[in-house]
């Protein structure tokens, strides 16, 4: 087989989930009840959460023009809240908590991307902008007292096992793939979302509506960071002014590490669901280790940096 073959077969998204498999077995040298099938699938249950919040980061950085959002933490706390308060432990309105949630995140999308497109406010700052919005407004509505409590049902169908010893989440979480692959790869905004990553003149000269493409693209970004928060939810059972924090960088982080180029044009969800395998098999290997808290994010850092230093440098020449 040449080089020109493997390249073809060796894609990103095959490399990433090729590391976290041989990094689950290295998990084993450390700890040799490290490697099992609860464990494995303990390991896909913790990386599904990160897989759904970085969704829309994928869709983001794809579109290029410096595209990253930044208030997906703010979006999954904000999502968590409100259904932990609206429903307030009942079965019965968790579609009405569902539906909130998604609400609250479609309209911080809608902003960050009208904002972007429209007033032309660099992504970075304006994402930025709408996380202190975003949880300047958690303060002052919950002055700090986190009011209410999950529905068991949450707990049931998204963090519990359902088929064959499955947890909830991970099956939602292929199901979003196979939904993920279809926008992206069989739909006209798919197509332009590539279009704009690659070249925005190019794409506007070519009827391309590249201002309404942003805008949809951070919206989606809002909704899915929104149902990662409900799913986040279910599982953590509970709210904290900071739940969603820990996702802002490695949802930029698991993008990347799957192949997605943070020029835009060039990515894919599978590669995003690869990368968050990885993160999460890191993250478990440094527990295994037992190392202090303080060490664990010095290595997790560096670590992240020389992933995203070998996945992220490759560049396109633009024209």
């Amino acid at each position: 087989m040449n080089a020109q073959t493997l390249r073809r077969y060796l894609t990103p998204p095959l490399i990433a989930l090729l590391l976290a498999i041989a990094l689950f077995f290295a998990g084993g040298l450390i700890n040799p009840d490290f490697i099992n099938v609860t464990q494995a699938i303990n390991i896909v249950r913790l990386a599904a959460f990160l897989g759904i919040i970085s969704a829309g980061q994928t869709l983001v950085i794809i579109s290029g023009g410096e595209g990253i959002d930044l208030s997906v933490g703010a979006v999954v706390t904000l999502a968590a809240i409100l259904t932990f308060r609206i429903t307030g432990g009942d079965n019965n309105l968790i579609g009405v908590g569902l539906l909130a949630s998604l609400s609250a995140g479609f309209i911080v999308g809608l902003l960050n991307g009208i904002g972007i497109a429209l007033l032309h406010i660099p992504p970075l700052v304006m994402t930025l902008g709408m996380t202190g919005v975003v949880s300047g407004t958690i303060l002052v509505v919950t002055q700090g007292e986190m009011l209410g409590a999950t529905p068991a049902l949450m707990s049931t169908y998204i963090a519990k096992p359902l088929i064959f010893g499955i947890p909830g989440v991970i099956l939602i979480w292929v199901a979003l793939g196979v939904v993920m692959w279809l926008l992206m790869e069989r739909t006209t905004y798919g197509k332009h979302l590539f279009a704009i990553g690659v070249n925005r003149t190019a794409a506007r000269l070519s009827g391309v509506r590249v201002e309404r493409a942003v805008i949809i693209t951070y919206t989606l970004a809002g909704l899915l960071a929104a149902l990662g928060g409900f799913m986040l939810l279910g599982f953590a059972q509970t709210v904290l002014l900071n739940l969603g924090d820990p996702y802002r960088f490695p949802s930029i982080a698991a993008v990347v590490v799957g192949g997605t180029m943070l020029t835009g044009g060039k990515g894919s969800y599978w590669g995003t669901m690869s990368g968050a395998l990885v993160l999460t098999l890191i993250d478990s290997l440094l527990r295994a280790m037992g190392l202090a808290e303080a060490y664990q994010l010095i290595v997790f850092g560096g670590l992240l940096v020389l992933l995203i230093a070998v996945y992220g440098r490759e560049l396109n020449l633009r024209q």
